[in-house]
């Protein structure tokens, strides 16, 4: 074997290796930070499985939320609190580090679930929703910052698709674990709504707990994270993210960084997508069970049972959809796919008379607007590079989320059962201006992509970048 021969097959020895070592730290990082992220995003829809269950209990009527609108308005009133405090939030999850952050912010929303069972009047339940909305502010945004701060834009959907994951689980075992605390309904002079709060408070206090040595910090800083990576692979998982796009290190904190940013106009896109999808989670996720009775004619527990499947079921969509994302790079497609089959969906529940075909009609919109969240967030990670514009991009797409959540809590009315128009066509229309708004990021991100390939044009100020759609 000649010497050129045998250096030309170290050098491949060597690359495979790497790329061993690459992979082994990945799946490092992913049994790591995936699983506690998908707990901890899975705080929010954990809120809105209780107080949507609950909601078909005597709660209403024991605070007085039964009257006008008082149980929107105590929905909306989280939402309006957290996107008050979603920037400062995501800047601090970046200064203080995430295990501070996190495990405090979670031991919070815990205590502050808790302290809900023993209210009593409808006042006091907005109280709880403003403190609760405040303490969640950063969670969302903060955990799409860190994530998309681990992994290269190839690998992203996946990775938030994890994430949704754990949350779907998490919400569909939680509607279970409400049916089964509301069947204690006058045990210890507590009744069913108040167990679903006290318990599912204190087991978000002891995530809390554990959030400080469980969750990891920042890839630069990844080696002072408790019995996670050494500082040689530390090094290693910093270098593949540099490769890939030159930001692993942050640039220093100032308030002009953080709002140069905003000049951006892919931003306000990213984030007019996040509001028209959440008009449609917010629905869904806090309303179903009140579709499932007054809608379809169930009862309170089998409301809050059936509310359970559609959320299980739609673990397999958004990994399904999220795998082919990453692997052949896809953006655009997967989302426009996927709000074609919630537009689907929400034709069968609004337009159709039976009630089983109605009921498929909510697993097809609750697994559509399920990968779209980890599409949207693969699509704008995908798209921008460095730590504040993450931190900034992540913020903006959050709080619209919210601002999408306060208008997606008037859209279902219960004077238009059992079909909901409004919710069917507000629905339907948000995901036809998605698509719209596809397409124009779509020829926009070929045009530049083209200019980069002739040399005329430098992406997102860093060399070699291109965007992926």
């Amino acid at each position: 074997m000649s010497i050129k021969s045998l250096s030309s097959t170290q050098v491949s020895d060597e690359l495979k290796e790497s790329l061993r070592e690459e992979k082994r730290i990945r799946l490092k990082v992913d049994f790591r930070l995936c699983t506690i992220a998908g707990l901890l995003c899975s705080l929010n829809l954990l809120d809105s499985g209780i107080i949507s269950a609950a909601s078909v209990t005597s709660m209403l009527h024991d605070l007085g939320l039964d009257q006008g609108n008082r149980y929107s308005v105590s929905i909306l009133i989280f939402t309006v609190a957290s996107v008050c405090f979603q920037l400062p939030a995501t800047i601090a999850v970046r200064i203080l580090g995430p295990r501070i952050f996190f495990s405090v912010v979670t031991f919070c929303f815990g205590l502050i679930t808790l302290c809900t069972a023993f209210i009593h009047t409808w006042k006091e339940m907005i109280l709880m929703r403003v403190l609760l909305g405040i303490a969640m502010s950063g969670i969302y945004p903060g955990l799409a910052l860190l994530i998309s701060s681990w992994y290269r834009r190839e690998e992203l959907q996946l990775r938030f698709a994890f994430l949704q994951s754990g949350q779907l689980i998490v919400l569909a075992t939680g509607g279970i674990v409400n049916y089964g605390l509301n069947r204690l309904h006058g045990n210890g002079g507590l009744k069913g709504w108040q167990w679903m709060f006290l318990v599912q408070g204190l087991f978000a206090c002891v995530i809390g707990i554990a959030t400080y040595w469980w969750i990891v910090d920042f890839p630069e800083h990844s080696s002072q994270s408790f019995r996670f990576l050494t500082k040689e692979e530390a090094h290693v998982a910093t270098s593949r993210i540099q490769r890939d796009r030159a930001d692993v290190v942050p640039a220093p904190f100032t308030a002009k960084e953080i709002l140069r940013h905003f000049l951006d106009l892919k931003i306000y896109g990213f984030a007019a997508s996040f509001f028209l999808l959440n008009l449609v989670s917010t629905a869904l996720s806090y309303f179903l069970p009140i579709i499932l009775q007054s809608g379809m004619g169930f009862s309170t527990n089998e409301s809050i049972l059936l509310s359970a499947p559609p959320y299980y079921y739609a673990v397999i969509p958004v990994v399904l959809s999220s795998f082919v994302g990453d692997k052949y790079r896809l953006r655009g497609p997967v989302i426009v796919f996927n709000s074609l089959c919630l537009i689907a969906g929400f034709v069968m529940l609004g337009f159709a008379d039976q009630v089983a075909v109605r009921y498929v009609g909510t697993y097809l919109a609750t697994g559509a607007y399920v990968s779209n969240w980890a599409a949207l967030n693969g699509y704008q990670a995908s798209n921008i590079t460095g730590q504040w514009k993450r931190a900034v991009t992540a913020a903006a797409v959050t709080a619209c989320n919210g601002l999408g959540g306060v208008a997606g809590s008037f859209i279902v009315r219960q004077q238009e059962a059992p079909k909901y128009v409004t919710a069917i066509w507000v629905s339907i229309s948000s995901h036809i201006f998605i698509i719209c708004i596809v397409a124009a990021f779509s020829i926009f991100f070929y045009i530049a992509n083209s200019k980069q390939t002739k040399g005329r044009k430098i992406i997102e100020e860093t060399e070699g970048f291109r965007y992926t759609y």
